[in-house]
């Protein structure tokens, strides 16, 4: 059994979609970031860095194992599943190309952009700033889906970790930005498959609040 810490925010929902899609036994365990839950000591000690999702794998070899940040989170269990990560070669490459490329740019930049939209004071200059930014990822990411089925070319790590991000935003920034989007015919293909799959449903509506 995996004990699951997480909230309803994009990267929570990578681990849970991961879960569900390795099809491993898994129990929730909510933890509100809106009311600081993730500063409490006992959570400190599963996720150091005070961030969901973390996991801890109660049947690890050599007893409990704690895992947090959702890259390492999804590649642990790829390994320990051998699921949705190829174990060598151009393809285990690729997924883990596109999956830092979600936790390098996707992650932090559309995270500040809607941190500033959203924000009581407007700020024209970090709004811009940020918005010119998730339109260019997004410009990226249809040229690689022009180029492939999915980030890794099979479906893949990269897939799960990029879709919780990419699907109640990009609407926004490719009404936003259309000159640096474009169409978004690949990015929208992308979005229908991905969403399909009855293991992401599942997986994005975790936690149930």
């Amino acid at each position: 059994m995996i004990d699951l810490y997480t909230w309803t925010t994009p990267n929570g929902r990578k681990a849970s979609i991961m879960l569900e899609e390795c099809g491993l036994d898994y129990a929730v365990h909510p933890v509100n970031i809106s009311k600081n839950e993730q500063f409490a000591p006992a959570f400190l000690k599963i996720s150091p860095n005070n961030r969901i999702p973390a996991i801890v794998d109660n049947d690890a070899e050599g007893g409990p194992l704690s895992v947090f940040e959702s890259g390492a989170i999804l590649i642990y269990l790829a390994e320990k599943t051998g699921k949705f990560l190829a174990p060598k070669g151009r393809q285990r490459a690729a997924a883990l190309e596109w999956l830092m490329w979600q936790m390098g740019g996707v992650g932090p930049m559309f995270g500040q952009l809607f941190h500033f939209m959203n924000a009581p004071e407007k700020i024209p200059y970090a709004i811009e700033r940020y918005s010119n930014e998730a339109a260019r990822l997004v410009g990226i990411l249809e040229r690689r889906l022009g180029e492939a089925a999915y980030l890794g070319g099979d479906y893949s790590i990269a897939d799960i970790i990029t879709y919780p991000w990419i699907a109640p935003a990009f609407e926004t920034i490719a009404k936003a930005k259309p000159d640096v989007v474009g169409e978004g015919t690949n990015t929208r293909r992308w979005l229908a498959a991905v969403g399909a799959r009855p293991a992401v449903q599942r997986g994005m509506a975790v936690p149930k609040i």
